[in-house]
């Protein structure tokens, strides 16, 4: 019985490590800064390029936790005594490790970085979650940090 109670301790440390290993986006938006109580007012302008860029793959931790606890219950099949409980430690930091970066994986985010010259011949770079109908050569309006066509 003490053993299912370190068995279980460890595994709740593990877990509780692990998720700690989750990540942000790896892009910044370049959109800029413009406070609440001043909206920003319309700009017009021309869409120069459009370019697919992948963001980082954010994870939530589940992966992690996922991953540590199927790895520590393989590991806790693999040996006897003192053994399994190294093997279940040893289990669940990797499944966590792997569980995590699948997640990320999965979860990698594509957005489109779009290149508008204004019309009064300044240049803004503005990354959103998608482009819809934008091409090079659109006429298009940037409003609070988004790309509109009209």
């Amino acid at each position: 019985m003490k053993t299912n109670a370190t068995l279980a301790a460890l595994m709740l440390a593990a877990t509780a490590v692990l998720s700690g290993c989750a990540t942000g986006p790896s892009y910044q938006s370049q959109q800029p800064y413009y406070p609440a109580n001043q909206p920003e007012s319309a700009m017009y302008g021309t869409v120069d390029s459009i370019q697919i860029v992948q963001g980082g793959g954010q994870t939530s931790g589940a992966g992690a936790v996922v991953g540590g606890i199927a790895g520590a219950l393989l590991g806790n099949t693999i040996g006897s005594g003192s053994g399994r409980t190294a093997a279940t430690v040893a289990g669940a930091v990797a499944g966590g490790v792997v569980g995590n970066q699948v997640e990320g994986r999965k979860q990698q985010a594509q957005a489109y970085q779009i290149s508008v010259r204004l019309d009064n011949g300044e240049y803004r770079t503005v990354v959103q979650d998608n482009a819809n109908d934008l091409r090079p050569g659109n006429r298009v309006r940037v409003v609070d940090g988004r790309v509109y066509r009209y």
